[in-house]
């Protein structure tokens, strides 16, 4: 697994949940993209399209998405949570159920709602022993909508998305999945979870860049978000610029997939990292990259409970728990810890209280050990 990357060895990387470093070969596949920019210029424009809908293809395959007409590239998850907040036609007395533990993208883009009437209900998952039932059951028949994430993003708790999906589709609740915490890491199908909308930007467990994010809209829904943003890129005929064209109603001269949802021209360099680390989890298998995440955590987990004054936050029951492991050591203030280990070259987060570790299918044991040592040695 080492030959997908080169981190220093000095590097103790467990923050692909913040932000994952990249593979050789997206390096690489940028590099010549630079090179290319610099010899020839826009020359092979028509390749750079080709790339930009291969993209679309392999994050289509990703979720399992009908079509690519389903799939939209779009800046970051924040983006696509906006376009599906803003474009959706709530009334007031309307509601939207969210876990209260959510991260901010996935609360403020609701809550920014409220001025319309619209009441956004947040209920506490954390604790509960059926995190799934405690959101279903915060529905009523003026809830239009459940959004959440598939991995909570402080203590990285798994939720049950296709109970959940199949709850919404029966009382005729739009279902918004948030899974910039799943894709990447952990295998996952919008159809069996009934998904109405999927966002995630890349560069967590995708590693890919900042700045490059899945879009997914359900096509039988499309129809139901107004366009928020305008621009060329979304036209039929996106690259006929002659006159003849003005004379055409806008509405007509929209695209009728996903595209539509795409204003503007498209981040190249993004799409041509983002293709690349895709292609490579492809090629190993995504249940192959599951597993191995799987293993790491549970090797944390293990670890963490032979340690004296440990105390782990994160769901420790298998099916509850993908890549992240939070925890927090006894008697000592934990933000110091935390920079302790920062100090020492360990890339991690301080999330939901506590020390939050997210290593990849990449992560050798080694490195989970050099990073036990420095949290077990720790003394304030």
């Amino acid at each position: 697994m080492k030959s997908y990357f080169q981190l220093d060895e000095n590097i103790i990387h467990l923050n692909h949940a913040a932000v994952a470093p990249w593979p050789v070969v997206t390096r690489d596949a940028v590099i010549a993209f630079a090179n290319e920019n610099t010899t020839i210029g826009s020359q092979r424009y028509d390749c750079w399209l080709q790339t930009e809908q291969q993209l679309k293809h392999r994050l289509a395959l990703l979720i399992n998405a009908q079509s690519t007409d389903e799939i939209a590239i779009l800046k970051n998850t924040s983006e696509g949570l906006s376009l599906i907040a803003q474009g959706l036609r709530f009334n007031a007395g309307d509601n939207i159920v969210i876990p209260a533990e959510e991260f901010p993208s996935n609360k403020i883009v609701w809550q920014a709602l409220e001025t319309r009437g619209v009441e956004v209900r947040l209920v506490p998952i954390q604790d509960k022993d059926e995190p799934e039932l405690a959101l279903i059951n915060a529905m009523d028949e003026q809830t239009r909508l459940l959004s959440c994430s598939s991995v909570q993003f402080a203590r990285g708790l798994v939720l049950d998305l296709t109970v959940i999906g199949k709850a919404c589709k029966q009382h005729d609740v739009l279902f918004c999945v948030d899974a910039i915490q799943s894709l990447g890491a952990m295998v996952f199908d919008a159809q069996a979870c009934f998904a109405d909308f999927v966002v995630a930007d890349g560069h967590k467990w995708m590693c890919g860049p900042e700045g490059t994010a899945l879009f997914y809209c359900r096509k039988e829904v499309q129809d139901r978000l107004q366009l928020t943003q305008f621009g060329w890129h979304m036209l039929k005929d996106a690259f006929d610029f002659s006159p003849k064209n003005e004379t055409q109603p806008l509405q007509q001269k929209i695209v009728t997939g996903a595209q539509r949802f795409e204003s503007g021209s498209p981040n190249m360099t993004g799409i041509t990292a983002l293709h690349a680390s895709l292609g490579m989890l492809l090629e190993i298998g995504i249940n192959k990259v599951q597993s191995r995440v799987i293993e790491n955590n549970d090797y944390l987990l293990n670890q963490l409970a032979s340690l004296a004054d440990i105390n782990i936050l994160s769901p420790t029951v298998p099916g509850r728990y993908a890549g992240i492991v939070t925890f927090q050591k006894l008697n000592v203030d934990n933000i110091k810890l935390y920079q302790h280990l920062q100090s020492n070259n360990v890339l991690c987060a301080y999330r939901g209280d506590g020390i939050r570790f997210s290593p990849h299918f990449h992560t050798e044991t080694k490195v989970l050990d050099k990073a036990l040592k420095l949290v077990n040695n720790f003394i304030e």
